[in-house]
């Protein structure tokens, strides 16, 4: 088994097994690695929002005539007493800002800041937390917390009373490691931006589990 990581983060937690990191050179580099290692099956385990590379591996898993599943954790549920705000977009989540709050926790990763780096957002604060350290363009009043999940719930109270957070900004990312700030959000009363997730190619089997993705690799080899 060969698991490819994509190099954005400066140091990964490796599976294990073969690990390879960095890009296959677009969909049609993708399919030459496929039919170099004779892969006989390829399962997109990529982030949700990591649109690009998932519609690569569909046109690659095609051209190579390779069995694709995607492995996609299931999204968060609004529950009672939540206030969402759902958006399909950064560049969306930001236009709504200014009528939420003033001061934000940012949690879309250091990936896309520069959406919420443009005048009309002069006057908040952001309080963003990433794995690595961002790069501009970014927010011009901007604090920075070099953290990786998972959290805890008394965690994440207590990182929206210190900094005074009046509304999140978050991507559907689903899982466990950082729902953690949805929970305290709601018994703070504080509003939450959501970011949908990008559809998965059309076509393509979903797995919501590992385990789900090990019964589809055993149905393969029957």
């Amino acid at each position: 088994m060969t698991s490819s990581l994509a190099g954005r983060v400066a140091a990964p937690r490796l599976p294990p097994g073969e690990v390879r990191v960095g890009g296959f050179g677009g969909a049609e580099g993708m399919a030459a690695w496929l039919r170099e290692h004779r892969v006989d099956a390829l399962i997109d385990a990529t982030h949700p929002f990591a649109r690009t590379i998932s519609f690569n591996a569909a046109s690659a898993a095609a051209t190579a005539h390779v069995p694709l599943l995607a492995l996609r954790r299931p999204g968060w549920v609004a529950g009672e007493g939540d206030d969402w705000h759902p958006v399909d977009s950064l560049e969306q989540a930001a236009r709504v800002l200014p009528a939420l709050g003033e001061r934000v926790f940012l949690t879309t990763g250091r990936m896309g800041l520069a959406a919420f780096a443009g005048p009309d957002l002069a006057a908040l604060w952001f309080l963003v937390r990433s794995v690595d350290a961002p790069e501009p363009p970014f927010p011009a009043r901007m604090e920075v917390l070099l953290e990786r999940g998972p959290f805890t719930p008394d965690g994440e109270r207590e990182l929206l009373r210190t900094h005074r957070i009046d509304v999140v900004v978050t991507k559907d990312s689903g899982g466990a490691a950082t729902a953690p700030k949805l929970l305290a959000a709601r018994e703070a009363g504080i509003p939450v931006v959501v970011v949908q997730r990008p559809p998965v190619p059309e076509a393509v089997p979903v797995a919501a589990t590992p385990e789900e993705a090990a019964a589809w690799l055993r149905g393969l080899s029957g």
